[in-house]
């Protein structure tokens, strides 16, 4: 959890660059994932150096090498740059001039040039630009003192900070859009609980904020036996992951966040996921997890005929759930957000959707979230939706559940409801374990928070599968005097108006 100095620090970053004239915020977070980048180079090379010197070898893996990376100029004005020139803790004691010289012209250079030819992040960082102007040089010398005095020292930290920088996005319009709360990225990894030979997809993966969660979750529960076994550890560090986007910058900070958590070569790949052609990819995945775009419309023209053959319709929410279907391998299990109107919505293309995940496919489970998770930038009802692909059926009972918090206020500000929220403030942790004991689902009411639907209730109900449809709520029993009485005290009550009405006229008199 960030400490709110440690916010301060970064909000203070943000507006320096506000206050240098750098006011998009993708840009700004572009240009701080790289610095971001760099700054991690040099742990990770400072991290292996004081191994070496422990264990009294040379350094394994060597991002910074003895040598000269590039001379520049020629004469009295050449200028050489050695390999430790590009390092964070060398340039950042540099006056400001100087400093922007060495990243401009040697550190992102180098930064650029680190991708294996033909990997994810050659291809997405080959159009990259390094924006700020030599006019700016005092602003990026700024910047680095401040990224220099957070302490980064935990991995959780890193992940929350970028994820906090990512938070304002939301500023941003459209481009909050982009990003889902990371506690809730965390839960719905949780109850998917990705596996070492897992196949993890997002095929709108924006920041990668998914795969990143993924990525955390096996080193934290599998970490031992993929690190101890050669081929799971190069699976691990890169084909493991893959991420479809179609907006270069996007692509960049997905890249550069998946390197920032230690996975060097993601399949991060430049595709419009609905598009006709681009429907190569079929049956090749083992998890989805995803929160594709909302509320978008697509002309058929423009729409891959298979994803049409599943489902006709040009609502996108659609569209990528049978997306979804023709991506998993059978046996695949996914995990996706959805606005509620696809769980109630009467249209044709609606039902035949939902009847195929129940009849055809294997559908787990609904988590209705409350409208506020979203603010401030959307106040959209949704709902994660999980289900396994079959393509034989399987469904016997759906499971249920009514999230109504997550642990933060559901209004525009969005504050954490303290350190250790109860249930009644947080009901994340409570979802993750009713989820992995599912057997003992069957014995609760309708009036529960959680509760089982047979397939067949579904069924008659035209595949209805919002909450509403099955929940029972119990009103409060209010009881009532027999009328008689109640007679009897308005009667009472008039007498006593008559009689005040008369002592009040006596007195006027």
């Amino acid at each position: 959890m960030l400490t709110g100095e440690i916010r301060s620090q970064v909000d203070r970053i943000w507006d320096t660059y506000w206050s240098g004239g750098i006011s998009n915020p993708m840009e700004v977070i572009e240009q701080l994932t790289y610095l971001l980048f760099i700054k991690r180079l040099d742990e990770i090379h400072t991290r292996e150096e004081n191994k070496a010197n422990r264990l009294g070898n040379t350094i394994e893996t060597s991002t910074f090498p003895d040598g000269i990376y590039v001379e520049k100029g020629e004469g009295n004005a050449k200028i050489i740059y050695r390999f430790e020139d590009l390092r964070w803790s060398r340039f950042k004691n540099q006056d400001a001039t100087t400093m922007y010289e060495t990243i401009t012209e040697a550190v992102f250079p180098f930064v650029k040039g680190m991708g294996s030819e033909g990997s994810a992040f050659a291809e997405h960082m080959k159009d990259a630009r390094f924006t700020l102007p030599p006019e700016k040089a005092g602003l990026l010398q700024r910047v680095v003192d401040m990224i220099d005095q957070i302490e980064m020292d935990d991995r959780d930290t890193k992940g929350d900070l970028y994820e906090y920088m990512l938070s304002k996005l939301s500023s941003a319009g459209q481009n909050g859009q982009f990003r889902t709360p990371r506690h809730i990225i965390q839960m719905m990894v949780a109850m998917t609980a990705p596996a070492p030979h897992d196949e993890i997809c997002d095929p709108a993966c924006g920041t990668a904020g998914f795969l990143v969660a993924a990525a955390e979750y096996l080193e934290e529960n599998h970490g031992a036996a993929i690190f101890a076994d050669p081929a799971l550890r190069q699976r691990f560090v890169g084909a493991m992951f893959h991420g479809f986007d179609f907006d270069s910058t996007m692509l960049r900070v997905a890249t550069m966040n998946m390197l920032l958590h230690g996975v060097d070569e993601p399949m991060i790949e430049n595709r419009d996921s609905l598009a006709e052609g681009r429907s190569g990819v079929e049956e090749q995945f083992t998890l989805l997890l995803a929160n594709p775009p909302f509320a978008g419309s697509l002309d058929y023209d423009a729409t891959s005929k298979d994803l049409l053959d599943v489902v006709k319709t040009k609502k996108t929410e659609l569209l990528f759930m049978a997306l979804f279907l023709r991506l998993l391998k059978p046996g695949g299990r996914a995990a996706v957000i959805v606005p509620d109107g696809v769980l109630f919505g009467s249209s044709k293309a609606h039902k035949s959707l939902r009847k195929m995940l129940v009849e055809d496919q294997k559908l787990d489970g609904i988590v209705a979230m409350p409208s506020g998770i979203f603010k401030p930038y959307s106040g959209v009802s949704t709902a994660i939706v999980f289900f396994t692909k079959t393509n034989s059926g399987g469904t016997d009972h759906v499971w249920f559940y009514d999230m109504q918090a997550d642990g933060f206020s559901l209004d525009d500000k969005r504050t954490l409801l303290g350190e250790e929220p109860s249930h009644e403030q947080n009901n994340i942790p409570d979802i993750v374990k009713r989820w992995h004991n599912l057997d003992a689902e069957g014995k609760r009411a309708r009036t529960d928070q959680s509760f089982l639907v047979p397939k067949s209730e579904i069924a008659e109900n035209e595949y209805d599968l919002s909450i509403n449809r099955y929940k029972e709520i119990v009103y409060d029993e209010i009881k009532y005097d027999p009328p008689r009485v109640i007679l009897d005290e308005l009667d009472q009550l008039e007498a006593e108006i008559q009689a005040g009405m008369r002592e009040l006229r006596e007195m006027l008199v």
